[in-house]
């Protein structure tokens, strides 16, 4: 009888013992499981942000092919403005404008890069194969260069808000037709900043 209760504890016990290293194992393979769940997470949203990255469609092509001449030529206006202006208000104006526009024709650029477009070549002027809305022709900004003080002003700003204008109606369209997530950003961001621009320009003018 005393044998056959030993023989019922130690084969008790190898059963704890067995449960015992079936649960460990299982808390083992738990403690792995973040490891290799982290492994996929990490490979997972990149796999599909890839794609979502290089969408774009052709209203994004020609948002950024029209808005890369088009702040351009903002900042070279703006440019002029550091040694023309007469008003120190239209001097910081010009200075914002040119602080915010300047990465943006980077970024611009990139996409199309990236999407295998070309970047349009040349200057702030060399607009007319756009058909970039409030473009200023060369003799306008001939003007512009060779005014300074108050008539700087003046025409900076009338000829600025026209420009501001073509950008917020660019943009427009593209919040409207394009499907590439940082180019509608991007879109809402100059529509927001430029009206305010606007609004602070017909100030100084005088015009509101």
């Amino acid at each position: 009888m005393t044998s056959k209760r030993s023989l019922i504890r130690r084969t008790t016990a190898v059963a704890a013992t067995g449960a015992v290293a079936l649960v460990l194992g299982a808390c083992g393979g738990s403690g792995e499981t973040p490891k290799g769940h982290h492994g996929h997470a990490a490979s997972s949203p990149s796999a599909v942000a890839s794609p979502g990255l290089g969408k774009h469609n052709a209203a994004d092509v020609a948002f950024a092919k029209g808005m890369v001449p088009h702040h351009r030529q903002a900042v070279e206006m703006a440019d002029l403005a550091a040694s023309r202006a007469g008003s120190g208000e239209v001097r910081k104006l010009a200075e914002a404008i040119r602080k915010a526009q300047d990465p943006e024709i980077r970024t611009l650029s990139g996409w199309l890069d990236s999407w295998g477009e070309a970047v349009p070549a040349g200057g702030g002027t060399d607009h007319s194969a756009h058909g970039a809305e409030g473009m200023k022709s060369a003799g306008q900004m001939a003007r512009l260069e060779k005014s300074s003080g108050k008539a700087f002003d003046t025409a900076f700003m009338e000829l600025m808000i026209e420009h501001h204008e073509g950008a917020v109606a660019m943009a427009e369209a593209e919040r409207a037709g394009g499907v590439h997530p940082p180019a509608k950003r991007m879109a809402g961001d100059i529509i927001s900043a430029q009206s305010r621009e606007i609004a602070l320009m017909r100030k100084l003018l005088g015009g509101d």
